[in-house]
């Protein structure tokens, strides 16, 4: 039954114990879920034997969408939505809580996508290629525009490592499980997403070769890679 297809990146969870650790670092009691890619929903099960509110599965896969349409034809808690995660409009929900083992191919471009919806998600529960959990986390030395798009929208942190065995096919790669809990405030993405365009444009010019900034400014001579995340956010400020 397990078939995965290696155009959609697929490669399903099938360890009930990983399940579990994943859905325990949320409060999934009560709570309106979306779950991108679940499969042939091993991981929809445990999240609904903890009682949500609903959960909305985004399967894009056709056999997939109908193998889910009739395994939970007598759920009501179940919207199962065909849509390409990158084309779904989250602004008609509120307080809502993601849970996904994302396709590896696409994780990175997903999360931005996520990013610009902070004011309906509460928080974000991904697996995700353990390089790119690297990629995004801010307390980690050399500065990139993904730590950059972590620390503006979000807390972040890497939960834990997960084994290739737990999978079906085996991934290539290695797994981390991360959690972003989104800040809820109003931010201007495409602000933001011009800002690290520009800033990031050369990380072997000084800042001032990339962006609009005061020469006299101490920063000003230092390359982007260089920074903390604390003296990015400041020349962000005068941006």
């Amino acid at each position: 039954m397990l078939k995965a297809k290696k155009s959609l990146s697929q490669n399903f969870l099938i360890d009930k114990n990983i399940c579990k650790k994943i859905i325990n670092l949320t409060e999934i009691e009560n709570s309106d879920i979306l779950e991108i890619g679940p499969g042939y929903g091993f991981l929809t099960d445990i999240i609904l034997s903890k009682k949500p509110n609903k959960i909305i599965l985004i399967e894009k896969d056709i056999y997939l969408r109908k193998f889910l349409t009739n395994k939970y034809k007598k759920n009501k808690k179940v919207f199962i939505e065909g849509n390409n995660i990158l084309e779904y409009d989250l602004k008609k929900l509120k307080n809502i809580i993601i849970i996904s083992n994302l396709p590896y191919n696409i994780s990175t471009k997903v999360i931005l996508y996520l990013f610009s919806f902070n004011q309906n998600i509460t928080e974000m529960i991904l697996m995700i290629q353990k390089e790119v959990a690297q990629k995004f986390d801010y307390n980690l030395p050399k500065m990139n525009k993904y730590k950059f798009y972590t620390k503006i929208f979000s807390k972040y942190s890497r939960c834990f490592d997960v084994s290739s065995n737990v999978f079906t096919p085996k991934p290539k790669v290695k797994s981390t499980v991360v959690k972003f809990i989104l800040k809820k405030k109003k931010l201007d993405f495409n602000k933001i997403k011009n800002f690290c365009n520009l800033i990031f444009k050369n990380v072997r010019k000084k800042i001032h070769n990339n962006i609009n900034i005061n020469k006299n400014n101490q920063l000003s001579n230092k390359r982007v890679n260089e920074l903390s995340i604390e003296e990015l956010l400041k020349i962000y400020n005068f941006f």
